[in-house]
């Protein structure tokens, strides 16, 4: 089956218990590159997050984002800084013996200075039960996230599978034409040794049987029937792998590069007319296609 290794998908997730914000990125790669960002309070579910991707994925490079925010309020607590507060009562003491100012420190006073005073939240403490949910919410997230992908990357599947069924088909018309065109070659090179022997019998007398069998060999040289049954045979692999259910970007680019060999081979065997123009076609058909295979999962 074709798929894109492209693809984009995001989601929010709000329960009683948390906001989840979700966000995964794909683009081609010849192998599964996962790469994670997740909360260090969700460590341990690190690995049934890589599994779940694995399960869903088989090529290219995944960037996973995971994002928390708890519903649960921390605790703040207030800590006064003694030191500070002594001495600060203690230049009070003598300003007032001075008569430089009158009345006592209060509380006000305290909280108009950062110093004397130190807010802190308290972390909450940690719920098993809490956290044993906040896992399973955080994996439906990542499930209901890569069926989103996989909805994007099947589409952009259907794309290049239109795209490339079309070039198959193409390249099954010009490997027909270059074997006609190849027959119609060796034909015409059996015509003209025939001709070219009957004028030197004139002048040298020549074993008729014996430059038979010489003209078939030389004319067997540009036979592509083999290269063209393997051809067709390889097209007819690559329809099975793009109607079959599982992954099939590295086979498909295989079948590219067998199918490159042989127009290779027919090009440097086949004699005749149009086999160049027909070879070069070919050839570029080829590379369009390998450059969008690149992108099949």
């Amino acid at each position: 089956m074709i798929k894109s290794m492209t693809g984009f998908a995001s989601l929010t997730h709000e329960d009683e218990r948390a906001t989840i914000g979700l966000t995964v990125r794909a683009v081609n790669h010849r192998f599964l590159d996962l790469q994670l960002r997740m909360p260090p309070s969700l460590a341990d579910l690190e690995p049934r997050v890589r599994a779940l991707l694995q399960k869903r994925l088989a090529r290219g490079r995944v960037e996973l984002a995971i994002s928390v925010q708890l519903r649960s309020v921390a605790v703040p607590t207030v800590e006064l800084n003694a030191e500070f507060a002594n001495a600060l009562s203690a230049a009070l003491d003598q300003a007032r013996e001075r008569g430089l100012v009158a009345g006592t420190l209060t509380p006000g006073d305290l909280l108009r200075l950062p110093q004397a005073l130190t807010i802190r939240e308290r972390p909450v403490e940690a719920d098993p039960a809490v956290e044993a949910q906040l896992g399973v919410s955080v994996e439906s997230a990542v499930e209901q996230a890569l069926a989103d992908l996989d909805a994007m990357r099947t589409r952009g599947g259907q794309h290049l599978c239109a795209d490339l069924d079309g070039r198959r088909q193409m390249l099954g018309v010009l490997v027909t034409h270059l074997a006609e065109a190849a027959d119609q070659g060796r034909g015409a090179l059996e015509a003209r040794l025939k001709e070219r022997v009957r004028e030197i019998s004139f002048e040298l007398p020549v074993d008729q049987a014996m430059i038979a069998q010489e003209i078939v060999r030389t004319a067997a040289r540009s036979d592509i029937s083999e290269e063209v049954t393997r051809f067709r045979a390889h097209l007819a692999h690559w329809e099975g792998l793009q109607a079959g259910d599982e992954p099939c970007g590295r086979k498909l680019d295989f079948l590219l590069q067998e199918m490159n060999r042989e127009i290779n081979t027919i090009g440097a065997k086949a004699d005749g007319l149009r086999i160049s123009e027909l070879i070069i076609t070919a050839k570029a058909e080829l590379e369009k296609m390998r450059e969008q295979v690149q992108n099949v999962e």
